[in-house]
């Protein structure tokens, strides 16, 4: 099973057993990981499941959609080329390892 961690703003570290299938917001909250709010449910309408992604793992993330990137651009912490919404990565065998961090906090 792929092992994710999650970096909390301060420096807070969750590495969790992610089941494949499921998305990063989906397994943050199942692990009670503070800072993924998902107010939407997951159906990318919100942006309050935002993330860093480090750049190294881009290449296994399916691209954005325009809807993603629509939301992303309003979040105020925006990190072009890093920032992501957690509801849109679903886990696969090829994200064991991948680190995300969380944005001091979700609007």
């Amino acid at each position: 099973m792929p092992r994710i961690t999650y970096i909390q703003h301060d420096g807070t570290q969750h590495e969790v057993d992610a089941p494949s299938g499921q998305n990063l917001m989906q397994i943050a909250q199942a692990n009670l990981i503070p800072g993924i709010l998902g107010d939407c449910g997951g159906v990318c309408s919100c942006a309050t499941c935002h993330v860093y992604v480090d750049e190294t793992w881009q290449g296994a993330l399916p691209p954005m959609s325009e809807t993603e990137a629509f939301l992303v651009e309003g979040v105020p912490d925006q990190q072009p080329g890093r920032s992501r919404l957690s509801c849109q990565l679903t886990v696969t065998d090829v994200l064991d390892g991948m680190v995300v961090h969380l944005p001091e906090e979700q609007y």
